[in-house]
């Protein structure tokens, strides 16, 4: 009987069986739990709190989930920073601060009230108590990530109110601590402490960008590119550590750093995301889970009453919050609830606040926070995850369903974008592949195509092979960004017409293609086979030349002719750019006439891009006065058009040799427009559009006595 007994064999404490165990507690509790429609996250804590020491005593809760626990808590931090939207960030960021001021002092007033009054604790531990209601975890935002809401307006106040009150939440736990170390809340300890922190966070604002462009500019393997960022971000929260702060701060700090370095939709973030929600994220809310003690409830009144009141005063503050801020910004309900859901939850530094409060003895040799108060904010964790997922979930369903009305109706007036890459060089793939994924849409489908044509002679076979790598390539990089890539393989006489007989076929609307080299004196700047694609259709053409790769650029310039507005495709180039630009987390400036800058402002405007500068480009022959402005760094759009078109000027013909003389050593995006729409105009227009246009010879006549004029 004795070897049938199982708790003979509990807990379990070999490291492999454990990992196992954690492993299918990860794989089973969503599965389980979901058709329960019970959010998976409150099923990792439960499931914590079943296989704890403090329910069935599986598993023993050694080093490894203290390890995997901590990484996981400064990772749900250092993604929430990483996957900010910084453009909308900085357009919310006061509504953030208001917020985060609000979710701080009203749980500070409820919390000293109610600890003095209700529970009878002194002034410090009120203070103290008070200070871990106003802290909160993102614990729900797994939730938030999966339905795609990272970069919505509610989860960036969120998260920047959330920095506010744990920054400030910590300060309160700091100077207690420095109380009863010998050092005066007015003495050097604090003091110094904050300037330590000050000076830290300048530090890593300074030189860890400089670190990153170095280091993606010099190496492009995805594992090291991984490990550095790792990297950075446990450098970020040691140093936060070492001066005396949490180092949850170090790594949301570090998150926000590296945010324009690793863009959204990028393979890079696509396994930081994996990597965190699919082991590290799960460790830290099992291992949360196993110190909650459900027990302790029935076993004393004292300790029911204290979770009781714990649990009520910070939902209810939290609540108040969320409501407040609503009210004050005229959100909607859902906003509200999202809000509310985020910065509910008390995991990180609640968890710090009463382990050091539970370790602080007092003169009389009671505890300033005792066993009540330990097994209160363990359950008041239980509760409030719960509360939060909940509440989260519920509003993220709601806000996806609004947002999907809208995209239903939006789709009704716009085209599904559909972008090509057509492949010869490999060298350009990773960078048209970038190019592509940050232009494209987020609301249209996740796919792009991918094109290489063969020709079609005796030497064929070779020239297949390399065809289907370079697809093959396309591939890996593009599902890593969990985009798929659907790839041709096309046989045919003519480069250009296998190019333009699959843009037909697939009814492709955007070609990104690299630019030509040339290949002796005689070749021209573009070379033949783009000419051909630019006579042969009226899609838009990107024609790109990436010296570095596209995360790191700082900054995108873009010249724009006159009249450019009037061209069919101008709101989509626009509209293009700007998602570059958010995605990059770069400024754009824009050069152009006063009329082409006010419909551009308002495109900008209606897609809430930030960081964008307004310069006047008076004449499209003032366009070396920008060499200025192009640094080696920058990526310089030109937006030219084709022959025939609106906007087009016999200024372009000196185009190639500009660039090639004055912006050999910069990133280029050569932009030609979309022409004539969907509808496609008369044909008879379209065959003559490469003739002469007697318009162009007024306007070359206007230009001049303009000029004329303006000298004298």
């Amino acid at each position: 009987m004795n070897a049938l007994d199982l708790t003979n064999y509990l807990p379990i404490t070999d490291p492999t069986w454990i990992f196992f165990l954690v492993l299918c507690i990860i794989l089973f509790a969503p599965i389980l739990l979901g058709r329960l429609r019970i959010p998976h996250i409150i099923g990792m804590i439960l499931a914590g709190v079943v296989v704890g020491e403090h329910g069935f005593n599986i598993l023993e809760r050694d080093s490894s989930f203290e390890l995997f626990g901590k990484v996981g808590l400064l990772y749900i931090m250092f993604l929430a920073g990483l996957e900010m939207d910084m453009d909308d960030f900085k357009k919310n960021r006061t509504k953030g601060l208001v917020f985060g001021l609000w979710t701080f002092f009203i749980p500070m007033g409820l919390g000293i009230w109610s600890s003095m009054t209700l529970l009878d604790y002194s002034f410090v531990t009120s203070v103290l108590l008070a200070s871990m209601y106003a802290s909160h975890t993102l614990i729900a935002y797994p939730i938030v990530s999966r339905y795609g809401l990272n970069r919505n307006s509610s989860v960036s106040i969120s998260i920047g109110g959330t920095a506010v009150t744990v920054v400030l939440a910590l300060i309160v736990l700091a100077v207690i601590g420095g109380m009863y170390k010998g050092e005066g809340v007015n003495g050097l300890y604090w003091v110094l402490l904050v300037v330590k922190v000050c000076l830290l966070c300048l530090l890593i604002i300074l030189v860890m960008p400089r670190l990153c462009r170095w280091f993606f500019r010099k190496y492009d393997d995805n594992v090291m590119q991984f490990i550095f960022v790792l990297a950075m971000v446990f450098l970020g929260a040691g140093l936060m550590e070492i001066v005396g702060m949490e180092g949850i701060l170090g790594a949301f700090l570090a998150g926000l750093v590296l945010n324009r370095y690793v863009p959204h939709v990028s393979p890079l973030m696509n396994r930081l995301e994996f990597v965190g929600n699919a082991l590290f994220i799960p460790y830290f809310l099992i291992g949360v889970g196993m110190i909650i003690d459900v027990r302790c409830l029935f076993s004393e009144g004292t300790a029911l009453k204290v979770a009781i009141v714990m649990t009520v005063i910070a939902t209810l503050s939290k609540w108040l919050a969320a409501w407040i801020t609503q009210k004050s910004y005229h959100m909607t309900k859902a906003d509200r609830g999202l809000i509310f859901g985020l910065s509910n939850a008390q995991a990180a530094a609640t968890l710090a606040a009463v382990l050091i409060g539970h370790n602080i003895i007092l003169e009389n040799g009671e505890r300033l926070l005792n066993d009540d108060v330990l097994n209160g904010t363990v359950v008041m964790i239980l509760f409030t995850c719960i509360i939060s997922s909940i509440a989260t979930e519920r509003a993220a369903r709601k806000l996806v369903t609004m947002e999907h009305q809208e995209e239903i109706t939006e789709k009704k007036n716009r085209q599904n974008e559909r972008i090509m890459i057509p492949v010869a060089n490999p060298e350009n793939i990773e960078g048209l592949v970038d190019m592509a994924l940050m232009i494209k849409s987020p609301k249209q489908k996740k796919e792009i195509f991918a094109l290489s044509v063969v020709d079609d002679n005796g030497n064929s076979e070779l020239k297949e092979i390399r065809a289907k790598r370079n697809l093959e390539r396309i591939s890996i990089q593009a599902s890593a960004s969990d985009t798929e890539a659907k790839t041709f393989l096309r046989y045919d006489l003519n480069v250009a017409q296998g190019i333009l007989h699959t843009m037909k076929e697939n009814d492709i609307t955007d070609l990104v293609i690299g630019l030509h080299r040339k290949t002796n004196l005689m070749d021209s700047f573009f070379g033949s086979r783009t000419e051909a694609l630019l006579k042969g259709t009226h899609r838009q053409i990107m024609i790109a030349k990436l010296l570095m790769p596209v995360n790191t650029l700082r900054r995108i310039v873009v010249a724009v002719p006159e009249k450019a507005e009037y061209e069919s495709g101008f709101s989509k180039w626009v509209t293009q750019l700007c998602r570059l630009s958010r995605s990059l987390g770069c400024r754009m400036m824009i050069f152009a006439t006063t009329e082409s800058l006010k419909y551009i402002k308002s495109i900008v405007q209606h897609e809430g891009a930030e960081n964008v500068e307004y310069q006047m480009l008076e004449s499209w022959d003032d366009l070396l006065i920008l060499t200025g402005q192009v640094s080696y760094d920058h990526l310089f759009v030109v937006v030219s058009a084709r022959k025939g078109s609106i906007s087009y000027q016999s200024s372009f013909e000196k185009l190639p040799a500009q660039i090639t003389r004055y912006f050999f050593n910069n990133s280029l995006l050569i932009i030609y427009p979309d022409e004539y729409g969907d509808d496609m105009q008369e044909l008879t227009f379209v065959e003559n559009r490469h003739h002469n246009d007697p318009t162009q010879m007024y306007d070359a006549v206007e230009n001049w006595f303009y000029k004329w004029f303006k000298k004298n």
